[in-house]
């Protein structure tokens, strides 16, 4: 791994764990092993840094939880396929996120005091809500979905229920409760089947 890549691994998971604000210029020089000649060198500042990180967690996320869903028939199957992935694939791992989801820990740290910030993580929100609705309405079409669902609400419901599961996960550590949370929103899900 060269030396850019590097810093930007280990900031990862610093953020994760810590926070962007909460992670020093030499946090990330200690972690990666370099100086601030070898950070300066690939980055102008911590701010394009963060931009790298979250293009990089980003990048994970759609890795993990889009997988396999290109085998999976139906929209209702492929979300759920999309949950299950992001418990397994994504919130499990703790090598790479070892303080839980990324993208929450930055959007609550970030909301009041970098609002600039926040609103690049939100982008991602937006276009993931995107797809998620666009994958309930596609199974109200193919007859998966009753008809009277509501998949603006639906849509809300259930990634809000993923952002739940992952506060609880992230500050638990609980693979019980992760289970039953992502589970519940399937069974939900599932529950409204015509």
């Amino acid at each position: 791994m060269d030396l850019k890549s590097r810093i930007i691994h280990e900031s990862l998971k610093l953020f994760s764990l810590k926070g962007f604000l909460s992670t020093s210029i030499h946090d990330i020089l200690k972690a990666s092993n370099t100086s601030k000649g070898g950070f300066y060198n690939h980055f102008e500042s911590k701010e394009a840094l963060f931009h790298e990180v979250l293009q990089e967690a980003q990048r994970i996320w759609r890795r993990r939880c889009l997988s396999g869903l290109d085998r999976v028939e139906g929209s209702i199957e492929k979300i759920k396929t999309l949950l299950r992935n992001y418990r397994d694939r994504y919130l499990r791992d703790t090598k790479s996120f070892p303080g839980g989801c990324i993208f929450v820990t930055l959007s609550v740290e970030l909301d009041d005091q970098r609002p600039h910030l926040s609103r690049e993580l939100n982008k991602g929100f937006e276009g993931f809500k995107r797809m998620l609705k666009g994958l309930l309405d596609q199974g109200k079409k193919e007859g998966d979905l009753d008809k009277r669902v509501d998949t603006e609400a639906l849509t809300e419901m259930i990634f809000s229920g993923m952002l739940g599961a992952s506060v609880i996960y992230g500050t638990e550590k609980n693979a019980r409760r992760l289970d039953q949370s992502i589970e519940a929103l399937i069974g939900y899900l599932e529950s409204l089947a015509p």
